[in-house]
């Protein structure tokens, strides 16, 4: 997909039991606004930059329409759509995702380059084309730090990939299990044994 690599630590313990609850509530979701996502960022001992870059992680991939079609239609229960959304992008999502359509349409999370792992997410999102509230909110909020990141890495490709890079470093090593707890996996996705 074009974009960085980086070496993964070894030996990381993973839990022998998956914990839905903890992650609804602990990962930021599409719908919340950016005070919410940042506490969530920073609960864990990630700051601004790493949110930021880690969002840029939407320049490929899909999302459901039931993930943004309240932007589309009933913003903040307005009636209206989101104001931030760029009007031609509202149009095209809104073919998407027709009121009252399926909720599990696709769209792309990179409206300009939806395979390709580049910093165009960050331009889209000067542009007003974010395609969840979460991201949009990255540029959208008056006087967000985030804003100044944004900026960076729409125009300074490397710097966003340096940053993502440190980044995932530092997402995957939030709270590491110690000594006996949990396993070091033989195939990631599964305990061992099963």
């Amino acid at each position: 997909s074009g974009g960085p690599s980086w070496s993964v630590l070894l030996g990381r313990r993973d839990s022998l039991t998956a914990n839905q609850a903890g992650a609804n509530t602990a990962i930021p979701s599409p719908f919340e606004g950016l005070n919410n996502i940042t506490a969530k960022f920073s609960a864990v001992g990630l700051n601004t930059n790493d949110l930021v870059a880690l969002s840029g992680a939407h320049t490929f991939g899909r999302a459901q329409c039931r993930t943004f079609s309240n932007r589309l239609y009933n913003f903040s229960n307005t009636g209206n759509p989101d104001p931030t959304l760029n009007t031609t992008y509202l149009t095209t999502l809104q073919q998407i995702c027709p009121q009252n359509g399926s909720g599990t349409a696709l769209a792309n999370l990179d409206p300009t380059t939806s395979d390709a792992f580049d910093n165009n997410y960050f331009t889209n999102l000067q542009n007003n084309q974010g395609l969840l509230q979460s991201d949009q909110e990255l540029f959208s909020t008056p006087g967000a730090a985030t804003i100044t990141f944004v900026n960076n890495f729409s125009s300074n490709q490397t710097a966003f990939f340096q940053s993502f890079v440190q980044s995932m470093i530092n997402m995957g090593n939030i709270s590491p299990l110690t000594g006996s707890s949990g396993e070091i996996r033989s195939d990631c996705k599964k305990v061992n044994g099963s």
